[in-house]
């Protein structure tokens, strides 16, 4: 009957991978190009920009490098963090200028205070900037400081704004498509692992094949990518004109990964359980020849319950199965009859089938629609 179950199991095909249209406008070719792009135009701009910030337009194009991230966002935040930063340099400078001299010790005094600012919380892009302003202002400005600190400051404007302004309105980058095909490739490695371990309960024993007994450390690792890739997709989305175009509620996928964490978690505990078992190292653990294929169909089916998860809502066909092939293991480690007054051979013997009968349930529980859902997270 468990065979059946298997036969039974819903098949999900994986799901297609980026287009090469949508790779490219996604991809560092696509801020590659728009950085050139805004460096040429503040190039051609700064020459135009009046008064004394005419003598310093190759600022410009620094200013423009400098507001270019992969989000808008995060462009308006480091451009404008970059602004503050430069205004704090010029100050500390000016500060020098009017109490002291430029010295070896005034200089590096200045430096010094404008690292510690430079580190603080609140100025976590650009902030590199205080110190190097203040440092071109004292060494490059010297007796026209005014002028140059004047120049520095209105040409790293005009190159910011030319780079938000090419980072506005050519494909300004939205990575929410990306991000939910990490979240199902996630699902793909999760489900294709478990499928592997329900090979191996099938192969000869000691089974050959064992990569996914050293398989825990890329789930972990795949997890924490799949939660920066949605972190950036919900970043891209803020003062971004497309995300009105392209509407999604990223608060289910951010439920979707924290079940996902769950059930990376019951797997890998499943993946040392059986692997004690079959190789005898970690800690002690059995199982017995007779409960590995039920143990390896409970493990297809659950992996197709997961895969499920890729085609939308999920199938509950998928994790009707799961259920069906769960309570036949359960029901069979229940109607053996050598159980009968060896309940200390019991606990041990079958600790491994009933070890992941348990991890099986509660991954199918992480898996369950919840009653309330994440609160969406839109714009």
């Amino acid at each position: 009957m468990a065979s059946d179950v298997s036969k039974r199991a819903l098949r999900v095909p994986r799901v297609p991978r980026v287009p090469l249209k949508k790779w490219v406008t996604h991809s560092r070719v696509l801020l590659a190009a728009k950085t050139a792009l805004a460096v040429g135009i503040a190039w051609l701009i700064a020459p135009l920009v009046p008064g004394v910030a005419d003598d310093y337009p190759y600022y410009a194009p620094l200013g423009a490098l400098v507001s270019m991230t992969p989000t808008m966002m995060g462009s308006v935040r480091t451009g404008l963090q970059t602004l503050v930063g430069l205004g704090l340099g010029i100050v500390l400078a000016g500060a020098v200028l009017v109490l002291w001299e430029p010295n070896v010790f005034t200089i590096s005094l200045v430096v010094g205070i404008g690292m510690l600012i430079a580190g603080s919380r609140w100025l976590t892009a650009g902030g590199e900037y205080v110190p190097t302003a203040a440092l071109f202002v004292l060494i490059i400005g010297g007796a026209n400081a005014d002028n140059y600190s004047i120049g520095y400051l209105v040409q790293m404007a005009v190159g910011i704004v030319v780079g938000l302004a090419v980072n506005l309105l050519i494909f300004p980058p939205l990575t929410v498509t990306t991000a939910v095909l990490r979240l199902n490739e996630f699902r793909e490695l999760l489900a294709r692992h478990l499928n592997e371990m329900a090979s191996a309960l099938q192969e000869e024993w000691p089974p050959q094949t064992e990569d996914w007994a050293s398989r825990n450390d890329l789930l972990r690792a795949t997890s924490d990518g799949v939660r920066t890739a949605l972190h950036e997709a919900d970043e891209s989305r803020k003062a971004n004109p497309r995300a009105q175009l392209h509407k999604h509620d990223l608060g289910g996928d951010y439920a979707d990964l924290r079940a996902l964490d769950a059930v990376t978690f019951y797997v890998r505990d499943m993946t040392e359980v059986l692997a004690a078992s079959i190789w005898e190292r970690d800690f002690p653990a059995v199982l017995p020849a007779d409960l590995r294929e039920p143990v390896s169909e409970v493990l297809k089916a659950v992996a197709d319950a997961i895969l499920a998860r890729n085609g939308g809502e999920g199938d509950p066909d998928a994790s009707t199965v799961a259920d069906e092939a769960l309570t036949m293991l359960l029901d069979r480690l229940d109607r053996l009859d050598w159980l009968d007054g060896r309940s200390d051979t019991v606990s041990s013997t079958l600790s491994a089938a009933l070890a992941v009968a348990m991890s099986a349930r509660r991954v199918l529980a992480a898996l369950a629609p919840k009653e309330q859902d994440a609160p969406a997270r839109t714009e």
